[in-house]
């Protein structure tokens, strides 16, 4: 094995560690807090974020995939991971600038970041997919997609979870809902909410809302992309001939 390509899987071993962690104190302490923060907002607004996230990524799963590039075949992983990386930092910038404008502007534009956002790293998901050499067309693979951007961004509780099924992908897809209504939609957006409201709930406030939103869109985008590029390293490693190359591990 190669050095880089030693160096992705040490990384792998590392990150696969921390998805599998039992919640900690810490981590309990934080998801009622999460409870606490979303009281405070009124329920009208929850409602608004909770219909724009739903609508959002269903859209994703039915609408055109021609804005992604076609998958790439027949690379090392190296050169892939490159090319994704560069992809990351350019999704990074432009996450954290659109933070910055809709925090500097205000209570309304400040909500409409929520979306924004969500489009922005579920563009960025597709690209990985495609620099990995899948193709996004196929409906489980953007299933897988959602399985990431959930691991991404839930509590350790339910992180373990759907690390299992990640791990395990070319078993579980064989169980997979032929009808996207019967992804489990509610979960989904919920654990997406409480976990980037801490974050997040601090770029409404006047005066401070651009600094948070811009650093907190960017490391939003790095923990996205880190997840994402983990996720495609186990199903690398863990099949013997990978898409799209010849080559073996």
């Amino acid at each position: 094995m190669h050095s880089t390509d030693q160096q992705a899987h040490d990384e792998l071993r590392a990150w696969q560690q921390k998805m599998q962690r039992r919640p900690s104190q810490l981590n309990r302490f934080t998801r009622h807090l999460q409870t606490r923060l979303n009281a405070l907002l009124p329920e009208r607004v929850h409602l608004a974020l909770t219909a724009a996230i739903k609508q959002m990524v269903r859209g994703v799963l039915f609408g055109s995939t021609h804005t992604t590039g076609q998958p790439r075949l027949g690379l090392p992983l190296a050169e892939r991971e490159e090319a994704v990386h560069t992809r990351i930092r350019y999704y990074r910038n432009t996450a954290a600038v659109e933070g910055a404008a809709t925090g500097a502007a205000g209570f309304l534009l400040g909500l409409a970041d929520f979306p924004l956002l969500l489009g922005i790293k579920l563009k960025l998901l597709f690209d990985i997919a495609a620099l990995y050499g899948y193709d996004v067309k196929d409906y489980t693979e953007r299933l897988f997609l959602l399985h990431v951007f959930q691991l991404a961004f839930s509590s350790q509780h339910t992180r373990n979870d759907v690390y299992r099924r990640v791990a395990d992908w070319e078993t579980y897809r064989q169980t997979l809902p032929t009808d996207v209504h019967e992804f489990d939609w509610r979960t989904f957006q919920q654990e997406y909410r409480d976990y980037i409201d801490l974050a997040k709930m601090a770029q409404l406030v006047p005066v401070i809302g651009a600094a948070v939103g811009a650093v907190a869109n960017y490391k939003l985008i790095e923990q996205l992309g880190d997840t994402a590029m983990n996720c495609y390293r186990l199903r690398w490693f863990g099949t013997e001939t990978n898409p799209g190359s010849v080559q073996e591990y």
